[in-house]
C-alpha cells in the first residue's frame, strides 16, 4: 500500500526519508562550516601555519566532524556505528566528500571568480552549495546507502540461528 504523496526514489529510499536526510545533512554542514572556519583561523592566525596547509587541515577537521554527525544523526536510522563498519564508511566519506569538497571548492572558486568576476565570498557560497548537493547525493547513494556493508559476524550468526530454528519448526 502506498501512502499519498510518499513514493520511492531510484535507490528505493522513501522521498520523505531523503528529504529528512537532506535537511539534517545541511544542518550538520552548517556546523561543519563553523568548524572549518574556526580551525582555519586557529591554525593560520594562532599557530602561524601556511595558509594552504591550514586550509587542508581545516577542511579535514570539518570532514571528520561532519562524518561523525552524519553517521550518528543524519543517517542514524540507516547505519549503526561500529568498529567494523565505521572505518570503512569514514574512508568512503573521505574519498568522496573530502575530495569533492577540496577539488570542488578550488575549481569552482577559480572559475567563478576568475572568469565571471564574482566576489569571492559569493563565489564561495555558490561553491559550497554545488559541493553540498554532490556530497549529499554521494552520501545518500554510496557512503550511507542501505546495504552498503555486509552484515557483521554477530548479525550473520543471529540470522543463521533464527533461520535454523524456523526450519526445525514443522
Amino acid at each position: 500500500m502506498k501512502t499519498a504523496g510518499i513514493g520511492k526514489n531510484a535507490v528505493g529510499v522513501r522521498r520523505s526519508d531523503a528529504l529528512l536526510h537532506w535537511l539534517r545533512f545541511n544542518a550538520v554542514g552548517g556546523l561543519g562550516i563553523g568548524v572549518q572556519l574556526s580551525a582555519l583561523f586557529m591554525l593560520k592566525s594562532g599557530l602561524h601555519l601556511d595558509y594552504l596547509l591550514a586550509t587542508g587541515l581545516a577542511v579535514e577537521a570539518a570532514v571528520l566532524h561532519n562524518f561523525l554527525w552524519h553517521e550518528r544523526y543524519t543517517w542514524a536510522g540507516r547505519v549503526h556505528p561500529s568498529w567494523h563498519d565505521s572505518p570503512i564508511r569514514l574512508l568512503r566519506f573521505n574519498l568522496s566528500n573530502g575530495a569533492i569538497s577540496l577539488a570542488g571548492n578550488l575549481i569552482s572558486m577559480k572559475v567563478i571568480v576568475s572568469l565571471s568576476h564574482v566576489h569571492y565570498l559569493v563565489a564561495n557560497g555558490l561553491a559550497i552549495a554545488v559541493c553540498s548537493l554532490l556530497n549529499f547525493l554521494v552520501c545518500e547513494s554510496w557512503v550511507f546507502a542501505i546495504g552498503a556493508f555486509p552484515a557483521s559476524e554477530n548479525e550473520i550468526i543471529s540470522r543463521s540461528a533464527s533461520h535454523e530454528s524456523r526450519a526445525a519448526d514443522p
